[in-house]
Order: C-alpha cells, then structure tokens, then sequence
C-alpha cells in the first residue's frame, strides 16, 4: 500500500519490547476507570424534561442525546467553517487533544502498550493533526457532504476493524504464552488506527479537504 507521511492526520506507536502477562489478561478490567472516563466525554447520554400534560399533571420526557462534547464540537465547527470559514485555535487543540486521549486508551485496550492511558502525556501514542488555515485551505461547503463521501472508508473500516478484533484475540493469546505482541499483528492493528485517524480528520474533526489514502501506513 501507498505510504502517506505528509497527510495532515498522522499516527505512530511505539513497539513494545515485552509486554506483562498478568495486564494483559485482565486488561478489560484494568480499563474500565479510564474508560468511563473518556465515555462521560464522548458517549451519548439523555436529556429529561418536566412538562405539564393537558389534565395538569407533571409529565417527565427523556430522550437520547448522543455525542457528548466530541460531536457537539464537530457540529459546531463545521457551522462556524460554512458560516465563518474559520476554525478557531482553541476548538481545534481541543479536538486534538480529546482524540490524542481517544486513541490512548485505544491502544491500551488493543494491547499495543503496558502504559495506562494518560489525560495528558504523550506516553507511547504519537498522534499528530496539522492545524488548517480555514480561509485557504477549506472549501466552505464541504463539511455538508465529508460524511457521504466518506461512505467507502466507513465500509472497508468496519470489515478492518473486525479483522483487527480476531488480530487482537490472537496477540492476547501470543503475550500471555511469550510477552510479546507478533510484528505483523502490531502493526495492522496500528494501520488500522491509522486509518481510522485520516478518516477522522477528514469526516469530522474537518482538518482538511484532502481524500483520506485508502491505506494502512
């Protein structure tokens, strides 16, 4: 496949060494802190609503709110892109940084690293997401029709990502017997990610107009 290094969406993790048996087979419980964590922020939620029905009575209305702060954020810049066409500073170091986090606590739950995701650090999950000049390098229209022109990657990601899932069971298997992840495994899961980042970028953080590579590198 077409290796991308200039894409404005780029991905990178470190390969470990040795890898501890004992986190890797409790690795879905050691997670769970961190991920409800990162689900407060990006899952979807409900909003409830106290009414008055016609015979007076007190009526509570719930309905589901999906996306949390991550798609609200999408919503609102792509609004202030095709009204504005600006993308302000601080949105974006948000975006970043809320998907540097994202892809943290992926890695950990995949078993690319022992290190327990950090909201802050760096640790072994180099992600980077160029800033766009929204004037120049954003056509003001394009965010209404990203998602449907995305439709391929969403489809090639989804039978990824199950290739990925079975790819993970089998270095589960692998680090519990060797404390090691195998080479070849590692690095499609991280393609994957890769991947899914361009995409990302391109559909919903809204960094650049260019076509995500149909790639894995």
């Amino acid at each position: 496949m077409v290796t991308t290094p200039n894409y404005q969406a780029r991905l990178d993790i470190d390969y470990p060494e040795q890898l501890d048996r004992v986190t890797t087979f409790f690795r879905i419980l050691w997670i769970v802190p961190i991920a409800i964590i990162l689900g407060l922020l990006t899952g979807a939620g409900q909003t409830t609503t106290v009414v008055l029905n016609q015979a007076g009575e007190v009526v509570r209305r719930t309905r589901e709110a999906a996306g949390g702060l991550a798609g609200g954020l999408a919503v609102a810049t792509a609004l202030m892109i095709i009204v504005r066409q600006r993308y302000p500073r601080w949105w974006f170091d948000f975006a970043r940084e809320l998907t540097r986090f994202e892809y943290r606590v992926g890695a950990y739950l995949v078993l690319l690293t022992d290190r327990y995701p950090s909201t802050v650090d760096e640790q072994t999950v180099h992600l980077e997401i160029d800033y766009p000049d929204a004037q120049h390098d954003l056509n003001r229209w394009m965010p209404l029709v990203k998602w449907l022109l995305a439709i391929p990657h969403f489809i090639i990601l989804a039978f990824l990502s199950i290739a990925a899932f079975f790819a993970v069971l089998i270095a589960w298997v692998a680090i519990l017997f060797t404390g090691h992840y195998p080479h070849e495994l590692f690095n499609f899961v991280v393609g994957v990610g890769r991947w899914g980042l361009r995409v990302n970028a391109y559909a919903f953080l809204l960094v650049t107009d260019r076509y995500p590579p149909f790639s894995l590198r």
